[in-house]
């Protein structure tokens, strides 16, 4: 059966809903992450609420201050092919995304992995 195409509130909920989940495992606030991707508080607030569709340069500064592929964020906005992005995503994106794991096990995975790689914050 076809899955349903979901209505675009649902798309910018989801969407809100990552990027202040994404925000929140990274222990952001939602002004620093603002800083980061140099954009308004406010308008930061919004996106995650679900009232604003970012474009395409603000999903990609997100991205990059929440250290999530630009591919990853695009897809959760419906920019993006999923079947695409699944194939460039990177190993902290398959940690973030992976619905198994709670929040403490992907704070934990997350700090582990970028220890053997060298990427600490």
């Amino acid at each position: 059966m076809p899955r349903k195409a979901k209505e675009p509130e649902e798309d910018l909920n989801a969407l809100g809903e990552f990027i202040r989940s994404q925000r929140e495992l990274a222990n952001l606030s939602l002004r620093r992450l603002a800083e980061l991707a140099e954009i308004s508080n406010p308008y930061l607030s919004q996106i995650e609420r679900g009232m604003y569709k970012p474009s395409g340069q603000v999903l990609k500064a997100v991205a990059d201050a929440l250290q999530v592929s630009a591919e990853t964020m695009y897809s959760r906005a419906g920019l993006w092919d999923e079947t695409s992005a699944a194939t460039s995503n990177t190993v902290e994106d398959a940690i973030r995304l992976d619905k198994d794991l709670t929040k403490s096990q992907k704070t934990a995975l997350l700090e582990v992995y970028r220890g053997f790689v060298g990427n600490q914050r």
